[in-house]
């Protein structure tokens, strides 16, 4: 386990594995600070975004096997542009706002 210090704050999906009683026994046990964060929110998390624009560009070129799948999505991940990821955590704020006023529920984002 790493020791990332008082300043590290744990950020999950609330994912059912990641919110079972061990899971948050085990966080609470190792005084791990954890990031209050909405189910089923992917809005907030850029990296979601990110994953999306993956798996749009690497299912456009037809992997036929597990070789050619690691390598499309390698290739893929390198070509993602840079103020692509600028702009969404730019944007946090905005889908932010839209989250809540949604109280948690999907939003256009």
């Amino acid at each position: 386990y790493i020791r990332l210090g008082q300043r590290f704050i744990f950020q999950q999906d609330n994912d059912p594995k990641h919110t079972a009683k061990i899971s948050k026994e085990w966080l609470q046990d190792n005084s791990v600070n954890v990031l209050e964060w909405p189910s089923q929110s992917p809005d907030l998390n850029p990296i979601e975004h990110l994953w999306r624009d993956l798996k749009m560009a690497v299912h456009r070129r037809f992997p036929s096997n597990l070789m050619e799948l690691e390598r499309c999505c390698k290739e893929e991940w390198a070509k993602l542009a840079k103020d692509r990821c600028a702009k969404l955590v730019a944007s946090y704020s905005k889908r932010l706002e839209a989250v809540i006023a949604a109280k948690g529920a999907s939003t256009k984002y």
